[in-house]
This record gives C-alpha cells, structure tokens and sequence, in this order.
C-alpha cells in the first residue's frame, strides 16, 4: 500500500455513521461550543496515539501491529487478549452495519427482504478482501474518497448558507455563525461536556488501522507518518467543519439534530432528493467502514496464528497472499454478531456492544504502553537518533494517551448509559488473559516451531 491507500483505510474504519448522526445529538445536549470542545479533546488524545504507534511501526512494520507490539514489549499475554478485543470490536461493527445497510436499501426496494442485502454486501466484502490485495485497495480508495467528499460538500454549502451567501429555505437561526453562542457558550453547564467527551474520544477510532496495514506498506518510514498526518488533519477538518455547520443551522430545539441533521440542512439548501442523497452516503460510509474493518479483523486472526496463539491454520494464505481463513472466521462472526441484534438484542448483542466500546480504550492504552517500554529497550542498546521516526515529547506523550485513556475508563463507570461496557469488558479482558496463561503458555512453544517459517513466509508475502 502507498501513502494514499493507507489514508483511505484510515479514513474507511474512522468515518462511520457516528459523525452523521451523533454530533446532533451532543449539540442538543452539550451545545455546538462543547461539542467542539469535546471533539478537539478527542483529537489531541488520536494524534497522540497515532504518534507512538507510528514510532513503533516504522522501527517495525509488522501485520501485527499493536498484538506484535504488546507481545513483544509488554506481555504475550496482554498481546493476545489485545488481538481478540480488537477483532472482536471490528465482527461486532460488521453485524450491525451489515443489518442497517439492509434496513437502508428497503428505502428504495421496499419489497426485498433485509437479509437478502446483508448477504448481498457481505458477498462483496468476502470477495473484494479474499481476491489481489488491490482490489481491496481501490474498493476502500474509492468509498472513502466518496463519503469525504461528502462531507467536504455538506460542510462548503453549509457554509454559504450560514454567510447567507446562498438563500436557505426556512433558515430561522442566527447568520454568521451567531447562533453557536445565541444560548451562551454553554448553555447547559460543562457536565454534558465533560460526557460528550467520553464519546467523542473515540469517535476517531480506526486511525489506528494505519499500524494494522504497516506490514503491506510501502515504504513505511516514509508513508505511515505522511499517512498519519494527513488522516488527522482531514479528520479534524472534516469532524469539527460539520459540527459547526450543524450547530450554526440547526437551533439546539430542532428535532432534526438528534434524527437527519443532514438531510435537514440539505434540504434548506434546496438540495433536490437530499434523503435518497444522504440514504445513499449511508450506506456508502457503512460498507466502507465494514470492509476496512473485516481487513483489519482478519489480520488479527493471522497475527493470532502467526503467533502460535491459535491453531496454525487460520494462518493459511490465498495464492494472492491474503489470510482466507481470518477472513472466513471474520465473515462468521459478522454473521453471528447480525443474527444475535436480531434474536438477543438486549442481551448478547447488549454486551458484544460494550465489549466493542471497551476494545477501543483498551487498544490505545496498549499502544502507548507498548512504546513507553520498546523506547527504554531501545535507548539501552542503541542511539535515540538511529530511530527513523520518533514520536515527540517522549515519554510525556505516551504516559498522557495512558493517564487520558484510564480517565475515560473511569468516566465510563459513572455514566450509567456507558457503564456496561466495564462490566463486561474488564471480566472478558481478565478470562482471556487468564486463559493464555493457563492453555497457551504450555502450547505456545510446540506450535511456534513449526509454524515461524510459514510466519516469515507471510511477512515476505505481504510486503
């Protein structure tokens, strides 16, 4: 992969429907300022994630990532409780994304069954993932660029719209951006901000896929931190753009914030079809996501494999060097994750979601951890200036992707709405930790003999 389709994968897992529907909902609760606020915090916390795993996947890009990382500078088995959160967290998405593309497409064929498109874009994804690794690249090049420029789109007309240098109709807010402090700066206190930011942390979750792709990168000193840069700056560009427009258009009373602030504010402009618009970006940002998730989810598997973790064969390459059997297994726990929302939705899908929500959190901590310790090994049998890539303020910038993950982890617990995600999460991260413990420390050595050549195989492979 070169410079560009590692920005598209990023830009893939991040943007989700979460920015087109979510920031609505904090405006009304957290006002456009706090939102803001809330949004800007979350990317100071990514880009410093995003500047340690960089450091670690220049020095070592590896499939891996953060699994190679934490096995390999903190624990063997923080890194293989890691690999299943992160796989786990991407299964989950595509179950659910899979049935909201179905429920999407019944707009316009209202007659098809919802599963019949499910199986339809899940056909797409298997086959687009198991073929030449470019055709995955310039399918992921392609959805992403789209749903970008969509909100590049949306973010210019709003713009002219809020100048008032095109006419909107049934405009009733303040011009010139007045109406994101008409109500004050905070109009309901910094406690909603302070739970806006919990959310909007993770919001940019997916940035992290850049370290996942790192082994089939081209080189990678040069296009991750290029790669990172850019992903960054359009992502905050584009996140805080579109919660600016909502919140200068849209009064904090407007039902359309916490439903369709899009097709609401496309529809002022006089945008023709701009529901069967926004419907269509929808489901263009949900297969993006979904695919860039199943490539991501199924490079775990590999890496679990590859580690003697699991057995040796969900490590199995196609002729194009591409994991089949990650893939398979990740296709089969979508499925599962889309059947368990439909027949357990308050139950088992109740906790898959939190265990989702948890991963997150969980990944960035280790990232951090990882290169807090891999720059102590380091520094003690090599030159810092012989690193290709350093990530700045060290070690003040992991310690604070920690100490700021931790928080959150914290703020969790006291937000009822979001505490499930612990109560589930930590127990789970605790079972399969102690399971590596238990089973795969004895077993781990018989199987890592045998299949470290068909790792190194892999590796060349890829790169």
């Amino acid at each position: 992969m070169n410079t560009n389709q590692l920005i598209a994968l990023s830009l893939g897992g991040v943007i989700g429907t979460g920015i087109f529907m979510s920031p609505g909902y904090f405006i009304k609760s957290a006002g456009a300022i706090g939102t803001v606020i809330a949004y800007l915090i979350g990317a100071i916390l990514v880009c410093l994630v995003m500047q340690c795993l960089s450091e670690l996947s220049v020095h070592q890009p590896t499939t891996g990532a953060f699994h190679d990382y934490a096995n390999q500078y903190i624990n063997p088995g923080v890194g293989f409780v890691v690999a299943w959160l992160y796989w786990l967290t991407w299964t989950i998405a595509l179950g659910s994304n899979l049935l909201t593309m179905g429920v999407l497409m019944q707009r316009w064929f209202p007659q098809e069954p919802t599963w019949l498109w499910c199986l339809f874009f899940g056909l797409i994804m298997f086959i687009l993932n198991i073929g030449n690794l470019s055709w995955f690249s310039k399918s992921e090049s392609i959805t992403s660029w789209v749903k970008t420029f969509a909100l590049l789109f949306f973010i210019v007309i709003g713009f002219l719209m809020v100048t008032r240098l095109i006419p909107g109709h049934h405009i009733q807010t303040a011009a010139n951006f007045g109406e994101l402090t008409k109500n004050g700066w905070f109009p309901h206190g910094i406690g909603p901000i302070l739970a806006t930011v919990l959310t909007a942390n993770f919001a940019y979750s997916g940035a992290e896929m850049i370290g996942v792709a790192a082994g089939e990168t081209k080189n990678p000193e040069k296009s991750i931190p290029k790669a990172s840069r850019r992903t960054l700056v359009l992502l905050i560009t584009l996140f805080i753009g579109a919660i600016l427009i909502m919140g200068a258009l849209l009064a904090p009373s407007d039902n359309a914030l916490a439903t369709s602030p899009f097709v609401a504010i496309l529809g002022q402009a006089g945008i023709p079809g701009a529901a069967d618009i926004m419907n269509a970006i929808l489901i263009i940002t949900l297969f993006s996501a979904s695919n860039a998730g199943v490539f991501a989810a199924s490079r775990m598997i590999w890496s679990l494999a590859d580690k003697g973790e699991i057995s040796p064969k969900f490590g199995k390459l196609s002729r194009h060097g591409l994991p089949v059997y990650g893939l398979i297994l990740t296709m089969a726990g979508g499925a599962l994750s889309l059947l368990s929302s439909i027949y357990a939705a308050q139950t088992l899908y109740l906790a898959l979601n939190a265990l989702s929500a948890f991963a997150v959190v969980a990944v960035w901590i280790v990232i951090a951890w990882a290169q807090l310790n891999f720059r102590k090994q380091y520094q003690k049998e090599h030159d810092i200036k012989d690193l290709k890539y350093k990530a700045p303020l060290y070690p003040l910038t992991p310690i604070v992707v920690i100490i700021a993950c931790l928080a959150s982890i914290i703020g969790i617990g006291f937000d009822p709405n979001q505490r499930i995600a612990l109560i589930i999460g930590v127990p789970f991260s605790l079972f399969l930790y102690g399971y590596y413990q238990i089973f795969q420390t004895k077993s781990k050595g018989q199987h890592h003999h045998e299949f470290s050549r068909l790792g190194q195989t892999t590796e060349d492979d890829f790169i």
